[in-house]
């Protein structure tokens, strides 16, 4: 298969978790389980860290939106993010065709104006 981006991206980040000891390829229950928690959370720091790039403190004259630090908050995002797919066994293609359908679910809710949660409708995905 011929090498894109997405797979690029994912085989770095492969690389850069085995150069600090991770290996996702061969973990337990256990440490999925703690793996997961662990991307999750440093996700919710570095979207902590995105938001800080940006003047939401009305009360606050001092703020200025840091664009250049928003790009690379979102770059740390996804580091996490494939790292977590990764975790979850997901290779870049199934990331990619899993976000085919979760896309074409996302137009039909759109379509159909989203009136009511179908807990069904992802479930092929």
């Amino acid at each position: 298969m011929e090498k894109d981006q997405l797979r690029a991206l994912f085989d770095m980040q492969k690389a850069l978790n085995e150069r600090i000891g991770v290996d996702t390829t061969s973990m337990d229950e256990a440490a999925k389980t703690q793996w997961v928690l662990n991307y999750t959370r440093a996700m919710s720091q570095e979207l902590a860290e995105l938001t800080d790039s940006v003047p939401w403190k009305w009360w606050a004259k001092y703020q200025a939106f840091d664009e250049q630090n928003a790009r690379v908050e979102v770059v740390d995002l996804f580091h996490f993010l494939i790292s977590l797919a990764q975790v979850l066994g997901m290779s870049a293609d199934d990331v990619f065709q899993a976000y085919i359908k979760k896309n074409e679910v996302n137009f039909k809710r759109q379509e159909s104006g989203y009136q009511e949660k179908d807990h069904d409708d992802s479930r092929h995905i």
